[in-house]
């Protein structure tokens, strides 16, 4: 199945219905006065988050939404029936942005997250509410309001906790097989990943992450070159990121300035990445002698002053991987007692300041 992380839809709630003009007509009583009911309202558009869905493929070929109108108000009192929503199923992570205003409407994260995106319009009002001391007998209603039209842009962003970054080839596809039960396309050759791949590390009971692997970035990615900068958004969520690096380029290239080109494109596309948790792997140590490998990672991590975390490992051979995994579920732990214990402290901080603050 193709994988669409971008669609561009328009809504239309319903409009509401009109108020109507009517008396009541009956035997023995001439003057029975003004009964006409007032407009159903008009149903509306929602986005419900579904886990059960991971593309928005679906868009591609359905792109208008509308909710039904209300019914019209009736003579006798008789109110008009309200329109039926319309309710729309996107995947977790979908973020929604007015086209026309480029205001983000809202961010669907959990499964069964309902987002109003298109309010229905509001029924008119029938001639019964017009009646006065000094008309008896009125002869106005008002029309229902127009429901919302919004044309609106999706994004999905992929919820991993953990994103590989890296140039094309540099062993990202094979890293998340080694690792996690997910089989994305591998090959001897670059842009074999042409959409995200997610994949659950399990490391034991209530031990466990999401990885997610993007497509790989060269220098102007920025601007357009290669596969653009636009999967990045896929790795925006998460909370700590896996640079992975070919130890030694089979063209030769610097392992140090291909570490350095990745993190300008990182920062043109948002900066705060570059202040998020991020570690350095050193990939296809396989490729060099035992007796070399240790001195030229220190050599690539020497040269770029490198202070966070890294490590060496070969993918394809399944060596030191697992290490990785386990070194950031304990980050990961680490992270969970941290927030828990300032939840703990947290109550006692406020009734302390309410007892100063009372005094």
């Amino acid at each position: 199945m193709k994988f669409v992380d971008e669609a561009i839809i328009k809504v239309h709630a319903g409009d509401g219905g009109n108020g109507c003009i009517s008396f009541r007509r009956e035997k023995f009583i001439p003057f029975g006065g003004p009964d006409g009911g007032d407009g159903g309202s008009g149903g509306s558009v929602w986005l419900i988050a579904d886990e059960g869905l991971n593309t928005l493929i679906d868009f591609r070929h359905q792109r208008s939404f509308k909710a039904q109108r209300g019914q019209n108000g009736m003579g006798s009192d008789m109110y008009g029936k309200g329109g039926e929503d319309t309710t729309v199923r996107v995947p977790i992570g979908t973020v929604v942005t007015n086209v026309d205003t480029d205001e983000i409407i809202g961010d669907l994260t959990v499964h069964g997250q309902r987002l109003l995106v298109a309010q229905g319009g509001k029924g008119g009002l029938g001639n019964i509410h017009f009646k006065s001391s000094v008309n008896r007998a009125p002869r106005k209603s008002t029309p229902g309001t127009p429901g919302e039209v919004r044309e609106l842009k999706m994004e999905l962003k992929l919820l991993a906790d953990v994103g590989l970054l890296g140039f094309p080839n540099a062993g990202k596809s094979t890293f998340i097989r080694a690792v996690s039960a997910a089989t994305p396309r591998v090959a001897d050759y670059p842009f074999t990943t042409l959409h995200p791949n997610l994949g659950v590390v399990s490391l034991g009971t209530d031990q466990s992450f999401v990885i997610a692997d993007i497509p790989g970035l060269i220098e102007g990615a920025a601007d357009g070159a290669g596969l653009g900068i636009q999967f990045l958004r896929h790795v925006s969520r998460t909370r700590i990121l896996l640079h992975l690096v070919d130890i030694a380029p089979i063209d030769g290239s610097d392992p140090v300035e291909q570490v350095r080109a990745i993190e300008q494109e990182l920062l043109k596309f948002d900066p705060e990445l570059l202040e998020r948790p991020r570690w350095l792997v050193l990939n296809k140590a396989d490729v060099l002698p035992d007796d070399e490998r240790q001195a030229v990672a220190e050599g690539i991590v020497e040269r770029l002053e490198w202070k966070e975390p890294w490590f060496l490992v070969s993918a394809i051979a399944r060596e030191n991987t697992m290490a990785v995994c386990q070194q950031v579920q304990r980050f990961f732990e680490s992270q969970r007692n941290l927030r828990e214990s300032r939840d703990d402290m947290l109550p006692g901080d406020v009734r302390l300041r309410g007892e100063v603050s009372g005094e």
